[in-house]
């Protein structure tokens, strides 16, 4: 009977895995954005966010992505808009200086994984599907993730902001991880 139990044991523990936990290095770690105004498109990036990062690609449903941004940390490289951006037609960072992704779940979509979770910006809580690869490098591993969201779903450009043919409706997500086992 005893054998029988640790046979039982046995096969049931890699169910219970759980997925490998990472701290992110954020030296050699990006969380940016793209998107255009007047046609042209435009980067930037947010130079304070954290990471709990959780991830095993064979044991998805144990995976977890938990993502905090300080939205008054972003940067495009253009004054104007930098000043804009924290403000009240934006991100209003006085009233919401978070923005918080945390995913829902993890599925494959042909060979590519997909992290499905609820972006909360601006008080507003949506859901969004991130394109995930995962790259294991020695103990640690690179994380590249990358999405689209619509700006005016979260109420990012209001007033004579939200005119979509002057500021394009559509921001692409990009994130590069370098990523430590903890």
């Amino acid at each position: 009977m005893k054998r029988l139990a640790t046979l039982l044991l046995a096969l049931a523990l890699p169910g219970l895995a759980a997925a490998a936990d990472y701290t992110v290095q954020p030296a050699s770690s990006t969380l940016g954005f793209s998107s255009t105004f007047q046609g042209e498109t435009f980067q930037g990036h947010f130079g304070q966010w954290s990471a709990a990062i959780s991830y095993d690609p064979a044991n998805l449903a144990a995976s977890k992505f938990d993502v905090t941004v300080h939205t008054a940390s972003v940067q495009t490289g253009d004054s104007d808009r930098d000043s804009a951006l924290p403000g009240e037609a934006f991100f209003d960072v006085a009233k919401y200086p978070d923005a918080h992704f945390v995913t829902t779940g993890f599925r494959k979509s042909g060979n590519q994984v997909v992290a499905d979770g609820t972006l909360t910006l601006r008080g507003v809580s949506k859901p969004v599907s991130l394109q995930v690869n995962f790259a294991p490098q020695g103990s640690g591993a690179t994380l590249d993730v990358s999405g689209t969201v619509q700006r005016l779903d979260f109420g990012v450009g209001s007033g004579e902001y939200a005119d979509t043919s002057v500021i394009g409706a559509e921001v692409k997500i990009t994130a590069h991880l370098q990523l430590a086992a903890k």
